[in-house]
């Protein structure tokens, strides 16, 4: 399968960190979405039936940003990828990466990442 729906930069400021401070005053977060799906009916009908709906997919991240909280992003990435598959069960293979900018490390970086498959 060579079909993919892509989303990338889906914001929100969100509560996820293991430190007390992360839990408090939180900080900003960015999604990616990447889905392995078979696209060729709705390449064919112009239906969005035949598709996913692209507002749903961004409000599953981004309410899992903002609504809940997680110590990891491993974990925050997970619980989208677990969701999108559980709620569209045509899609084949989900890549989710959270980037988390504002990580609290020493060094100065520009962005810190993790990317969940399912």
């Amino acid at each position: 399968m060579s079909d993919k729906i892509s989303i990338k930069g889906i914001k929100g400021f969100g509560y996820h960190g293991v430190f007390d401070f992360e839990k408090r005053d939180g900080q900003d977060f960015f999604i990616d979405l990447e889905l392995d799906i078979d696209l060729q009916a709705a390449s064919k009908s112009d239906q969005l039936s035949d598709s996913i709906d692209y507002g749903l997919l961004t409000a599953i991240a981004k309410n899992a940003i903002e609504k809940l909280q997680f110590d990891l992003i491993e974990r925050l990435a997970g619980f989208i990828a677990d969701t999108v598959k559980e709620n569209f069960p045509a899609v084949q293979k989900i890549a989710v990466t959270v980037h988390k900018p504002s990580a609290p490390v020493q060094e100065s970086v520009t962005d810190i990442a993790v990317t969940i498959i399912r």
